[in-house]
Formats: structure tokens, C-alpha cells, sequence
């Protein structure tokens, strides 16, 4: 018999439940990196995470035999849905053992949980803030995850999620760029340069951390400007942003993160973020004074690099906007010597970000899923 049990998020036991589950199911699986287990615990914890600011979240477990077998989450992004005019629930972290029936159980629950708050549609996997990783894998299980910008499952999930009557929302396709064959036009770096010679543009490099933070609330400001026609945009407040760039900052390089300014504003931004997946899965979700060590030296030697996030206001995209950003990529690819690059995660509905990462020889390589279902 399966049980469905509803997590006390203030319960350390509960807490430590709900993250151990994927450690379990994917411990021999080489595509999986583990998550910090302090990072994990963020989620739950709603007096330090932002979210809970303005919105809610509840945490089940399904338990057979006294053992856990199945999590998810459940949300109510009420941000989201005042921005959007929704009344949309979200579900994230669903993991689940090959069983029809345990999924059944979970996503009732979460169905329930919804209709309680009186919401009509559920869309997931999606989380709590903008690098929590979109949708499930149905496309690229060869290839290791990026870090936790992207999540990694079993390729059944698709199977369960559609049995409870999902359907396709959006997908987010991640591309792969080989330094080798990265070659913007010669046009494209022509058209940056002028833009920069005329003052219209500039590009802000960063030498250190501390200058990076200095530029972290013009940087967000840049973010809810720059996404305002995306899917999955709603505007991230102050706390919010401080969040996610507190999170990031630790492990970045300051000098991939450049920053595209007008004057004194910042107006577009490229995040580039050396691939620790490698050093990640030798901590196993642990942080001590080794595993702080491999991930330096690992940010060091990784040939990867992910791209994620990549955005410039809309007014400048036929002002020489995106030929800068552009130039900016294949410069920070190639200046630092890295051999392969993860374009991490862009929505199909940004349509011309899309074409513009074909047209620089990108290849779709992953693709992750986000389900919707009305109820």
C-alpha cells in the first residue's frame, strides 16, 4: 500500500527525506550530478528562501513498505499568476521509482493541493526561481547534466508524467558549441566594434567578485527588462535577485560574466559559468574543505563552459545589441581556451534567440519538457 506523507519543512528529519530520495536513485547513474546538499535544504526552508515571500509551496513523499519511493513539490507562484492573469500550480522535484501506481498517488495529491487553492491548470517541472532548470529530460540521456542548471531523470518519467494526462507546454532546448567551429561572421564583430566606437554600447568585464556584486541590482534590473517576452518570465523582486546572484557568485569566474551597458545602465548581460559538474560528483552533495578545493581546481582545468543566461533589452536588439552579445560569446569562448560550450536551456518560444544559435553553429543536444494539464 502505498502512503502519501505530507513534509514538515521545519523537521529536519522530514527534510532530510525528501533531498536523500534522488542520491538513491540515481547513485550509479554517471549522467547525474548531486546537488550541495545546503542548496537542497534552501528550498524547504521558508524563512531564508525568497520565494516564500509571496508565494507558497508544500512537500509530499510516497512511502511503500516503509520505504520512500516517490517526492514532488507543489507551488503556487502567485507573482507568476498576478503577472500572467493565471491561476496556474506548479510541480517540481518529482522523482519517482518505475511505478505507474506511486506516481498516480503523488500527482493526486498535488491535483488535490491545487484544486484546494482553487487553481485549474498544474505546469511543471518548473521552480522557485529563474536557474532552478526547466522542465524533464526526453532528449540526450548520453550526456552528463550541467551542473544544476538543467535537470537530469530517467528516461520512463515522460511515460509516468503523460499517464496522468500531461501534455507538451514548451520545450527548452540546450545546444553544444565546439570552439573549433564557432566562427561568427567577420560582419558580426565589424558591426560590435562600431557600436563600441561610437559609445552606444559598451562591454563591462569583471577582474574580481567584489566588483561584480557592485553591478548585481543594475544586472537584475537588466534581467527583468530583457525577458519581459519569455514564457517563463514573471518580475523577480529585489530579494529575489540578491537570491539567485548570492547563489551564483560563489562559483563563477567573474571574468566569463560580462555586462552590455548604455550609458550608465546595464542593458544586456552574458553568463558564463565553468562546467564543475565533474568535481561536483566527487563531493556527492557534500562542501568541506576538499571538495572547496576540487571545485577551484576544477574551474581551472573543465574544457566546458555553460552559457546560461544571455539577454539584451528589446529596444537594442536592432542597434547593434545583439551583434555585441554575440561577439562577446565566441570571444569568452575562445579567449579562455575552452574546447565545448553548453548554450543551456533556450525556450523554443525565444525564437530568435534560436535561430541566432543555429546560425552560430550551434546543435541542439538536450532537450527538457515542461507538461501542463488542466484539472
Amino acid at each position: 500500500m502505498i502512503q502519501i506523507d505530507h513534509l514538515d519543512p521545519s523537521n529536519p528529519k522530514d527534510v532530510h527525506r525528501f533531498i536523500a530520495i534522488p542520491f538513491r536513485l540515481y547513485q550509479n547513474v554517471p549522467q547525474w550530478v548531486p546537488p550541495f546538499l545546503n542548496d537542497s535544504k534552501l528550498y524547504l526552508n521558508k524563512k531564508k528562501h525568497p520565494f516564500y515571500r509571496h508565494s507558497i509551496a508544500e512537500f509530499f513523499i510516497a512511502r511503500r513498505d516503509g520505504q520512500d519511493v516517490g517526492r514532488i513539490a507543489v507551488l503556487e507562484n502567485r507573482h507568476f499568476n498576478q503577472y500572467h492573469q493565471k491561476r496556474d500550480a506548479q510541480f517540481y522535484f518529482f522523482d519517482c521509482i518505475n511505478d505507474l501506481e506511486v506516481a498516480q498517488a503523488l500527482f493526486s495529491r498535488a491535483f488535490e493541493w491545487a484544486k484546494a487553492r482553487n487553481l485549474n491548470r498544474i505546469v511543471g517541472p518548473k521552480g522557485m526561481g529563474p536557474l532552478d532548470g526547466y522542465g524533464i529530460l526526453v532528449e540526450g540521456f548520453e550526456h552528463r547534466q550541467m551542473m544544476m542548471m538543467m535537470n537530469y531523470n530517467y528516461p520512463y518519467y515522460k511515460d509516468l508524467i503523460e499517464a496522468q494526462g500531461f501534455t507538451k507546454e514548451v520545450d527548452f532546448v540546450s545546444c553544444y558549441l565546439s570552439a573549433e567551429t564557432f566562427r561568427l561572421p567577420e560582419r558580426v564583430h565589424h558591426i560590435a566594434q562600431r557600436v563600441q566606437e561610437r559609445g552606444t554600447l559598451n562591454v563591462l568585464s569583471f577582474q574580481n567578485r567584489s566588483q561584480l556584486r557592485q553591478w548585481a541590482k543594475k544586472i537584475g534590473k537588466a534581467y527583468n527588462n530583457a525577458f519581459v517576452n519569455n514564457w517563463e518570465y514573471y518580475p523577480l523582486t529585489e530579494e529575489e535577485i540578491q537570491f539567485v546572484l548570492d547563489n551564483i557568485i560563489p562559483y563563477a569566474d567573474p571574468k566569463l560574466i560580462k555586462v552590455i551597458t548604455h550609458k550608465e545602465d546595464a542593458v544586456g548581460f552574458l553568463f558564463g559559468f565553468p562546467d564543475i559538474s565533474a568535481a561536483m560528483q566527487r563531493a556527492k552533495g557534500r562542501i568541506n574543505p576538499i571538495s572547496i578545493l576540487d571545485i577551484l581546481l576544477e574551474m581551472r582545468r573543465t574544457q566546458w563552459i555553460a552559457l546560461n543566461g544571455a539577454g539584451i533589452l528589446p529596444e537594442f536588439h536592432g542597434r547593434g545589441g545583439n551583434a555585441l552579445l554575440y561577439s562577446e560569446m565566441e570571444k569568452t569562448v575562445r579567449n579562455y581556451q575552452f574546447k565545448h560550450a553548453d548554450l543551456t536551456q533556450v525556450a523554443e518560444t525565444a525564437v530568435q534567440m534560436r535561430r541566432d544559435l543555429e546560425n552560430v553553429g550551434g546543435k541542439p543536444y538536450k532537450n527538457h519538457r515542461v507538461y501542463a494539464k488542466f484539472i
